[in-house]
């Protein structure tokens, strides 16, 4: 098997030897200072994650050491990471790439900046983990260079069909630092409720953030809480990215406010998680109220250089309206230097190249998706044909997006939706009544081979190379995912497979290869406390099931 390592690192040889970590306790020497940080939530996690005490030094002691440094050498093995960043680094600040050597002499990560590094320590931490045992941790000798193949690479967390509070999204946090995802889109509005603070508006979390998906408790982020994940996501190198969706998908928003309900027709749920009504782009208390919103929003989230502006599943709405409005909603990003990032459907409006078109509709699938007896057993007959006309355009949303040279991000239903069953049984037979409630049934269900086995370039339609991409992004919604168990079990190991697609050079992933590596990481997230879901179809330690 190769380095238990995922995602797999871009050049890795591995020697002959094996080098043991432990015992006395060894030092992880970190120079210049600015690295001290980074180098010390590694010696913390690795305690955590295996036991094993290390220490931070300044100075190399006489015994063999992890070295920490900033440097270049070698790192031009691996070309610069394609696409985007979202916190709009670009070329040297935001250069991911790496190099570690594992010898009988000491162990040396490096980089040439400290997010570089910490990328380094973090396959670090997967090979300490994977080799530990009784206070030993045994690794292959080995020489890696890596870096990423874009930029973005991402989860997109429904908080509104239920609320994750901020320990929740914390160890989220965790799982993306782990799988070296950099981003965590936070979808904190929708017809269900409201999740951010909007001082000028207060009833948006006083009404609109009282409900969840049915009964469920609602909830809002404090400007303090939200803060908090901010600092915490960052100093693990994750960019927290906002989406206020709109112009549908604003439920919450009329609830707080019926002032900005459309006036021709009632505002009402139709289906459990779905209703029906617009802002209107005609009506000046709307933009009045949009600018209030990204007023608020756009100084909560600092390092993020785009928010999201939704866009999507706008049903009912005339496309000039729909057009319209997203085109004066990302004007007013743009007005507030940010950038915009929507769902696939903003490209029906006139947008550009700075802009981003998240791709999640396959072009190829809108009538299966249709047909599918579990939607229409959810959806009222009435609004099926508003549904399945929003659907239909959705095989011009990419040739228009590539044609204004806007970027897309990459996320798929059927490869990066994690709210899709899992389709393997369980190792574990505890774990069955679980999978077999928790996914959303209009889905087919989806197997971890079939998350890996693909290529975004070779996979989007309409697209024949990197450049036309932002990066890769996993979604994971909630209408059937009540708490946090459920949450993670539909995380991992998922995550893994959006992580590989987002890091590694293009092709298809070998299954095999892919399933040996992934089993490695189950000791890590057992120490770590996460609930995941022990697929059959992977080679899986015994005590790790």
């Amino acid at each position: 098997m190769t380095l238990p390592i995922v995602p797999a690192p871009a050049h890795a040889t591995e020697l002959t030897d094996h080098v043991e970590l432990g015992g006395d306790g060894l030092s992880v020497v970190a120079c210049p200072r600015e690295l001290f940080v980074t180098a010390q939530r590694f010696v913390d996690d690795v305690k955590l994650e295996t036991g094993l005490a290390l220490s931070l030094a300044t100075a190399a002691p006489g015994a063999p050491a992890i070295t920490v440094a900033l440097a270049g050498d070698g790192l031009d093995a691996v070309a610069p990471a394609g696409g985007v960043r979202a916190d709009g680094k670009s070329g040297t600040d935001g250069d991911e790439r790496h190099g570690i050597s594992i010898t009988t002499d000491g162990l040396r990560v490096w980089g040439t900046t400290v997010e570089g590094v910490h990328r380094g320590l973090t396959s670090l931490r997967q090979l300490i983990a994977a080799g530990a045992h009784d206070g030993v941790a045994t690794l292959p000798t080995a020489e890696i260079v890596d870096g990423p193949r874009f930029g973005w690479r991402g989860l997109s967390l429904d908080v509104v069909r239920t609320f994750h509070g901020p320990e929740t999204v914390r160890r989220v946090i965790d799982m993306c630092s782990l799988h070296k995802l950099n981003v965590l889109h936070l979808h904190l509005s929708d017809d269900q409720g409201w999740r951010i603070e909007v001082p000028s508006r207060p009833e948006l979390t006083a009404i609109g953030g009282a409900g969840a998906m049915g009964d469920r408790r609602g909830g809002f982020y404090s400007l303090a809480e939200l803060a908090g994940l901010v600092e915490y996501a960052a100093a693990r190198f994750v960019t927290l990215v906002p989406e206020i969706d709109m112009p549908g998908h604003t439920g919450a928003i009329f609830r707080a406010y019926p002032e900005l309900a459309p006036m021709d027709s009632a505002f009402g749920e139709v289906a459990p998680g779905l209703a029906i009504g617009t802002l209107d782009p005609q009506r000046a208390e709307t933009w009045t109220f949009v600018e209030d919103v990204l007023d608020a929003v756009v100084p909560q989230f600092p390092q993020s250089a785009y928010v999201h502006v939704g866009g999507d599943e706008a049903f009912g709405m005339a496309d000039e309206a729909h057009a319209a409005f997203v085109e004066r909603a990302i004007g007013l990003v743009r007005a507030r230097a940010r950038l915009a990032v929507g769902w696939q459907e903003v490209a029906r409006a006139a947008i550009g190249p700075d802009d981003i078109a998240q791709y999640w509709i396959d072009s190829r699938e809108p009538g299966d998706m249709m047909d599918n007896e579990a939607l229409q057993a959810m959806i009222p007959a009435e609004m099926l044909p508003l549904i399945a006309e929003t659907m239909a355009k959705a095989e011009h949303d990419l040739p228009r997006a590539l044609e204004a040279g806007v970027r897309l991000l990459i996320s798929p239903i059927s490869r990066l939706y994690f709210d899709q069953p899992h389709a393997e049984a369980s190792a574990d037979p505890a774990q069955e009544e679980m999978r077999a409630r928790v996914g959303l049934p209009v889905y087919p269900a989806m197997s971890l081979r079939h998350g890996v086995e693909w290529d975004p370039v070779d996979d989007t339609p309409g697209v024949d190379s990197d450049d036309q991409i932002a990066g890769v992004e996993a979604a994971i919604w909630c209408e059937t995912i009540a708490n946090r168990d459920e949450l993670e079990f539909m995380l991992l190991p998922r995550l893994g497979g959006a992580a590989e697609k987002g890091w590694v050079r293009r092709g298809a992933t070998d299954w095999s290869d892919y399933a040996g590596r992934l089993a490695a990481q189950a000791a890590l997230w057992d120490a770590r406390g996460w609930n995941w879901f022990a697929s059959a179809a992977v080679p899986w330690a015994a005590k790790a099931v």
